[in-house]
């Protein structure tokens, strides 16, 4: 967004003088000798701030001010006096001003008081664009919400990896997010219209986790009542998601590593291998290169897994998303609960 401003005064040398100190400091400015010239060039969108003289003839500063943030209640507006007083700045603030600076002023007083502005209308800006994206429910915006920088980057890659069949490791600390990174490279992929299986590898005891895994034929153990369908199988076609996958006990890690280097499966009590085509994600929270190390994790298996690694950064890496965060799960509470959003 380029650093835009309208400066508003009808005295033609204050104009030409705040208009060459401004755009000597690299801002593309405007300049307005009535508040009628000004409000002709401002709408809700209008991407920069507006500083005006308050004392002018016909509709004077305060008028414009009212008027601007009648448009935009979120515009910054920066007003001008040479006949300035408390009273006056007071009322003019109360109104919704954003500054307020009393001639005769220093180009580095104006200059400071601009730079400021601009940085809150570039954030409200950047916000509102991302609102508009996360209302649009087919945009990956509207699953991973923030401005920053590194969520720019992670849906980015995760665009880039859900056009491809290559298994990828999501890397990240608990609640950032990793099932939901998940579910983007699923939805998000030629692969979206089939099944997304997702398996906590640390809550399924150890006793039944080959049959959640694998499936099982009716009878094949004492229980076993009815044929049942496994997590890899039910993925066939689709995604197949481990969380937690450094809790996969070493004898399930070896069947994985079969299925994805054969294509097939076997379920509990048959002999009979079923074609299965599958993507797997996996999530961890340890370094499974130091799990590998301690014997705890194949080596083989993470080779197979590991195709692309995805890191998410946590949210006091991103502190900039916390506003838009706080206001996505306010409404998500307003709405849920019948009330109107704070």
């Amino acid at each position: 967004m380029s650093a835009q401003v309208i400066v508003v005064d009808d005295e033609a040398a204050i104009r030409e003088a705040v208009q060459q100190w401004l755009e000597l400091s690299g801002f593309t400015v405007r300049s307005c000798a009535s508040a009628a010239e000004a409000l002709a060039l401002v709408d809700r969108d209008y991407p920069g701030i507006v500083v005006s003289d308050v004392r002018m003839p016909g509709s004077d500063g305060l008028q414009l001010l009212d008027k601007l943030l009648a448009l935009d209640a979120d515009l910054p507006v920066i007003l001008v006096t040479g006949h300035g007083d408390v009273p006056m700045a007071v009322q003019a603030l109360r109104q919704g001003a954003y500054d307020f600076i009393e001639k005769p002023f220093t180009p580095e007083r104006l200059l400071d008081s601009v730079r400021r502005a601009l940085d809150k209308r570039r954030l409200v800006c950047e916000n509102r664009q991302l609102r508009q994206q996360v209302a649009d429910k087919g945009r990956i915006e509207s699953q991973l919400i923030g401005i920053s920088r590194p969520m720019e980057n992670l849906r980015r890659q995760i665009l880039e990896l859900a056009g491809t069949s290559v298994n990828v490791l999501i890397r990240g600390e608990t609640g950032s997010g990793k099932e939901r990174v998940a579910r983007c490279l699923h939805d998000f992929s030629p692969r979206a219209g089939k099944a997304f299986a997702a398996l906590n590898c640390a809550a399924i005891p150890e006793t039944i986790f080959e049959s959640e895994l694998f499936g099982h034929e009716s009878g094949a153990f004492t229980g076993a009542q009815a044929k049942r369908i496994g997590r890899i199988e039910h993925a066939d076609g689709g995604t197949l998601f481990l969380d937690e996958v450094e809790s996969l006990p070493l004898a399930q890690q070896v069947k994985l590593l079969r299925v994805l280097q054969e294509k097939t499966l076997e379920r509990l009590g048959s002999n009979k291998s079923i074609q299965v085509d599958l993507r797997v994600i996996s999530a961890a929270k340890p370094d499974l290169q130091g799990e590998v190390k301690a014997g705890r994790f194949r080596e083989d298996l993470l080779y197979r897994l590991n195709v692309a690694t995805l890191q998410i950064p946590p949210l006091r890496e991103r502190r900039e998303d916390i506003p838009l965060l706080f206001e996505h799960f306010a409404r998500a509470a307003a709405e849920r609960h019948g009330r109107e959003v704070p």
